[in-house]
Formats: C-alpha cells, structure tokens, sequence
C-alpha cells in the first residue's frame, strides 16, 4: 500500500515552498490561479489529505510554546531554560521541553513533530551534530510553516527568525587583554568546542587581542584524551603564565592538569573559563569565569517569540539581540 503523501512532499514535487502549497490549498489570494491548479492537481492525483490535528490547531492559538535544548546536563542550558520558563508564566504561557542530546537525527524529529501544530513557536538552540552537518533544512521547514523561531546561544546559522546569543568574541578579547594588561606574556587558549559556533567566535576572540608578533597557545579537541596532552604540553612545555578555557569540560580538565603538576594556581599559572558560577566558586581554588547571564537570555528569547505571535514584530524583519558577558575574577586569576 502506498503511503500517505505529505504536504513537504507535495512541495518538493512541486519545486515550491511548502507554505506556497499549503496557501494554494486554502485558496490564498498570494498565490496565482495558474499555481494553485498545479498545487491542486497533484493534491488530488496523490489523494493528500491535510492532518485534522493541524489543521484545527492552526486555526486558534494552543497557548504552548517548544523548547529545543541541546544538552540538559550543561547547566548552562538548564539556567536557560529557567529564565523562559518564568518570563513564560508571566504570558500564561505552557513548556514543552525536548532534548536533542546534540543529535541531528534527534533535533530534526523533534523539528517534524513540531510542524505538526502543537505549538505556536519555537525557541531552539541547534546542536552539535547540526553545527557539523551544516544541515538546517529541517529549521527552514519550521519558518515555511509559518511557525515563529527563535534562537538562542548558538546563533550563527542563516536563517530567517529571531536570535538571541552572547557576546562570545567580545568576552575572550577582553579577558585576554586583561591578562596582558598585567604584563602576563604566554597567554594560552583551550577548547573542546572549538568546532563550534561559540567555541570558533571565543577563539576569535581571543587571537584577536594578540598583536601580530605574539605566539598564540592553542590547546583544541573535541576528544578527551588528545585535549588532555594538548593542554599539558602549554602548560608544561610551553609554560603558558595563564589559560583562557572556552568550555566547562576545558576549564575542569585544565585545573587536573595543573594539580597532577604540581603547578600553583594562581601562582604559577592564571586560569579563566566559561562555567557556571554553582561550580567555579566550591573549587579550590575557586575559578574565575565568564558570566553568560543565561536566564536573562532565556527571557529574552521568550519575550522575542511573545511579540512575534502577538504582532509586535515585523513581519520579515527579525531581532538578533546579543546578551554582554562579565567577567568574575575569583582566586584563579588573582595577580
């Protein structure tokens, strides 16, 4: 028996978008006559039938919004989801929370359950499989079904919505001047992110500071044990003065390594990394870090989805707000 043909389907058949297929079914004015007897046609040579759970949904609000988080254990990401979840009481507005795990497959059946109806938007931070494919065909399938996005923390990807993310560059060219501020000379960097969005735009940062005659120290693999050897040849080799970490697994694996050492922080070596505050300040010594302020992200990114339903933004304009980082100096970077 041949399956049921869907909508996207119908679309790729057609070459047109699936929101030009999905007007031309409705009688839309957008679309031309000529178009929509082309849409109509092959509707009906393929017997399609719009899902009545989609089609009821869309005609009325479901006062539900959906969370797409990449990683529930990061809790950075947990202190996001706190910040949309109180600015979403404020509008009587329901959560629903998926988690993609950092997997494409994942993220992208989550994206096709979605444009099923059951929420009025969208908040998403996409992950790392994602970032890797560079495959986004599925969040392009979310804005043709007219379903508002909304970005948030990893930014950096082409397509129509609203975005929310942190000043990820700005904040390692800052703190690596305030390194060389203090007259500090062998600054070095270590990532397990540096593939990705932020982990590259931190990086950026950071070599950004450096004139053109100052050796850049960079320790960078998304494999445990090869960033372990990599940040113990800068510490121990290149006898970098002080660690700029872009990550939680990188700025823990980083401290281990100076212990093992038995190099003195912040004597013998100043470290700096994205963490979270719950976490640097129980260490000893307690670490200094970057704050990402990430429940006000999180609220932000709520109250952007919250004026795009209720008509407050611009049809084809989108926002992209960027959230300014701090940097806390605990006992790891004391001079």
């Amino acid at each position: 028996m041949k399956s049921k043909i869907t909508l996207k389907e119908l679309a790729k058949l057609l070459n047109v978008s699936v929101s030009t297929v999905s007007k031309a079914l409705n009688d839309s004015p957008e679309i031309s006559p000529k178009t929509a007897e082309r849409v109509k046609e092959l509707a009906k040579l393929h017997n399609y039938k719009p899902n009545p759970v989609a089609v009821n949904l869309k005609k009325s609000k479901t006062g539900t919004v959906g969370v797409v988080i990449p990683n529930i254990s990061n809790s950075f990401f947990a202190r996001v989801l706190s910040g949309i979840e109180a600015e979403a009481q404020k509008y009587d507005l329901q959560v629903i929370t998926y988690i993609s795990n950092e997997s494409y497959g994942r993220e992208k059946q989550i994206c096709d359950l979605l444009t099923a109806g059951f929420v009025d938007g969208v908040l998403i931070a996409v992950s790392e499989e994602t970032q890797r494919k560079r495959d986004y065909d599925h969040l392009f399938n979310l804005v043709e079904y007219d379903i508002p996005v909304v970005m948030y923390d990893r930014i950096n990807v082409s397509i129509p919505a609203d975005k929310v993310g942190v000043d990820d560059e700005k904040s390692f060219y800052e703190a690596t001047g305030y390194f060389k501020s203090k007259g500090l000379k062998k600054i070095g960097i270590a990532s397990a992110i540096h593939h990705l969005g932020v982990g590259k735009s931190r990086i950026q940062g950071y070599e950004s500071a450096l004139t053109k005659t100052e050796k850049p120290f960079i320790a960078a693999s998304s494999r445990p044990n090869v960033l372990k050897e990599k940040i113990q040849d800068l510490l121990i080799q290149d006898g970098v003065e002080a660690l700029l970490c872009t990550d939680f697994e990188s700025s823990l694996m980083a401290a281990r390594i100076a212990y093992e050492n038995d190099l003195k922080i912040p004597n013998d070596l100043k470290l700096m990394g994205y963490i979270s505050k719950e976490v640097a300040e129980f260490l000893t010594p307690s670490l200094s870090y970057i704050e990402q302020h990430p429940r006000d992200l999180g609220s932000t990114a709520l109250q952007l989805l919250q004026n795009r339903l209720n008509g407050r933004s611009t049809p084809g304009k989108f926002e992209e707000v960027i959230i300014e980082t701090t940097i806390v100096h605990l006992e790891s970077s004391e001079i």
